[in-house]
């Protein structure tokens, strides 16, 4: 048997059911949903800001200019319209810490929405990005994307065993 075969074989086990390992058809719905949002934000605005959304950390400062502008027009933007961006924003930030940093997505039942997690088993570090989003709809540049990450990232790259933090 190759590595490849090795590998494909290991991918297997990882989407099989198990107790004590739910990376399961939950966490495949999360990542397949967070895709689809962020994948719509990404579309239908990333001409407008030069392809800048590439889920890297730096495009977040190219969202944030963009939330800027849903901003300054918050009161002409009906409820059903801010609710997608908070989504299809939130799903982006989630994507760009998924896709650097790695972690899995969970239903925060407090706060009526999805949280990330990153470090997992060792620790916990955990963004609510729709949150955040909607606030930085509401208040303007107080609550920038980048600054919010950047806290996120530095806690991940610091986090030691039994470390836990809600980056809020």
């Amino acid at each position: 048997m190759g590595i490849l075969d090795f590998l494909k074989k290991n991918d297997k086990k990882k989407e099989q059911t198990n107790e004590n390992e739910p990376i399961d058809e939950v966490q495949n719905k999360f990542i397949k949903d967070m895709t689809s949002n962020a994948k719509r934000i990404s579309e239908a605005y990333n001409e407008m800001l030069g392809g800048a959304l590439d889920y890297s950390v730096s495009s977040l400062k190219a969202l944030d200019e963009l939330l800027e502008q849903f901003h300054e027009n918050k009161n002409d933007i009906d409820e059903k319209m801010k609710s997608d961006v908070i989504a299809q924003a939130g799903s982006y930030v989630f994507e760009v810490a998924r896709r650097n940093y790695g972690g899995k997505y969970y239903w925060y039942d407090q706060m009526n929405q999805p949280i990330f997690v990153t470090g997992q088993p060792n620790f916990e570090i955990s963004i609510i990005a729709f949150d955040k989003v909607k606030m930085r709809i509401e208040n303007g540049k107080e609550d920038q994307l980048p600054f919010y990450f950047k806290g996120y990232e530095e806690r991940v790259k610091a986090g030691e065993k039994g470390d836990k933090a809600l980056i809020n």
